[in-house]
């Protein structure tokens, strides 16, 4: 029997724009419906707040102390992928894909077979694996192992990562589309496995990126960083994001990757591809100071509020912004509306990865959302129509307050900022 709950008097974030509706899920089956014949059993009054589908994390290789190359033994690295799913819901994610880096080929088939597709009670879904490597150019290595490097010519992805992940767990991987035999390997990953492929630690030119296009590839990993700079004359990958063949591109918009304007010029480029992403380590949500190595890194690592290095050096390992912070700082540095920018960490997502269960607050879509403040703060996280987070201060009082102002002329005005 159904249970329907409507959210009303509020925004949704709809490809985009706010628009001024009302949103009806069934908690029985955790599905947005349309509007029942009868009286909903339950009406929320969302006080003039922002409804957006839960974000989802294409990009993270982990947090509060768990790096997904870490394992110790099934039971542990399970309990801690729960732990990180819960710890999800908090900044707005509703689902997530654990990103491996470049490692051995024993600790990707050890670490694999955990990162199949599930769900946690009360936390974000494990939506499958993100390799990002070993077909890498070690001129670009990041803080990647560079001795851990493949050539596709000389390895297949069945020999590195084991044929039960490949055809189960892996659902992205990044390589160079300069090495010799990436172009067959993008076209056996697509074709045969059906794996998104994404152009990444690379010193590839601009033909080169537009011929693994043409072969398979869909999306760009963390645009400008780990790749040949943007020249006027020899644009590189970046190049593509603006091209008529444009594949989807991922940023990292933590203020430390990129600067300001440079992630506001790439969001401006082609918003309905671009992509957020935090590229977070373990020691996100942890605190300031040193930590120490795993697989990927067997070297101290030093975290200054989001900003993590190899210790002694200024080698940038990834990130400890928090995917809801990456919304609200595209918004101040581009000036961009919150519906813009909810749209790369949800819609633009889910039709890369070809996800017709999340990403759209829309009838038979997944009743995955968050309730935002008009500055994009989470106040609260619901997965398959159930409430899994809300904001401690809410807690406390009469549901959601008001928004100072909310003006009717912000609503399904493109270009226009809401704060």
């Amino acid at each position: 029997m159904a249970n329907i709950i409507a959210f009303s008097n509020g925004y949704l974030c709809l490809r985009g724009k706010l628009v001024e509706s009302t949103l009806f899920i069934d908690q029985t089956t955790g599905i947005i419906v349309s509007e029942p014949h009868d009286q909903p059993e339950e009406v929320v009054d969302l006080k003039g707040r922002i409804l957006a589908p839960a974000y989802i994390e294409l990009q993270t290789n982990g947090c509060i102390g768990l790096h997904f190359t870490h394992f110790k033994d099934p039971l542990t690295y399970q309990s801690n992928l729960k732990n990180v799913s819960r710890y999800m819901v908090t900044k707005g994610v509703g689902g997530f894909w654990a990103t491996v880096p470049t490692v051995s080929s024993e600790v990707f088939q050890k670490v694999l077979p955990q990162l199949r597709p599930q769900e946690f009670a009360q936390g974000a879904t494990l939506l499958g694996a993100h390799t990002e490597g070993p077909w890498l150019n070690p001129t670009k290595k990041g803080a990647h192992d560079s001795s851990l490097m493949l050539s596709p010519t000389g390895s297949s992805a069945v020999a590195v990562y084991g044929e039960p992940n490949v055809c189960s767990s892996i659902k992205m991987v990044t390589l160079a589309p300069e090495l010799p035999g990436s172009l067959e390997l993008i076209r056996t990953l697509t074709r045969d496995h059906g794996i998104v492929v994404s152009l990444g630690h690379s010193a590839a030119a601009y033909e080169c990126g537009l011929e693994a296009l043409r072969a398979g590839a869909r999306t760009l990993t963390h645009v400008f960083n780990a790749m040949n700079p943007l020249h006027h004359r020899s644009p590189g990958l970046a190049g593509l994001i603006s091209s008529p063949e444009a594949p989807f591109y991922s940023l990292i918009p933590d203020g430390i990757h990129l600067h300001p304007a440079t992630l506001a010029m790439a969001f401006r480029a082609n918003p309905e591809r671009c992509i957020l992403i935090t590229d977070s380590i373990e020691v996100a949500g942890l605190p300031d100071g040193l930590h120490p190595g795993h697989s990927q890194i067997p070297h101290a690592q030093r975290k200054e509020g989001n900003k993590v290095t190899i210790d002694g050096t200024d080698t940038l390992i990834g990130s400890c912004s928090s995917i809801d912070e990456c919304v609200r700082n595209l918004i101040r540095w581009s000036r961009c509306t919150l519906p813009e920018a909810v749209r790369c960490v949800t819609e633009n997502i889910a039709k890369l990865m070809k996800d017709n269960e999340r990403g759209v607050l829309e009838q038979g879509r997944r009743a995955d959302f968050v309730v935002l403040s008009g500055e994009g703060h989470v106040l609260q996280t619901w997965i398959k129509g159930v409430k899994a987070y809300e904001a401690d201060w809410l807690k406390e009082c009469d549901f959601l307050t008001t928004v100072p102002e909310a003006s009717q002329d912000q609503v399904d005005t493109p270009g226009q900022r809401f704060d």
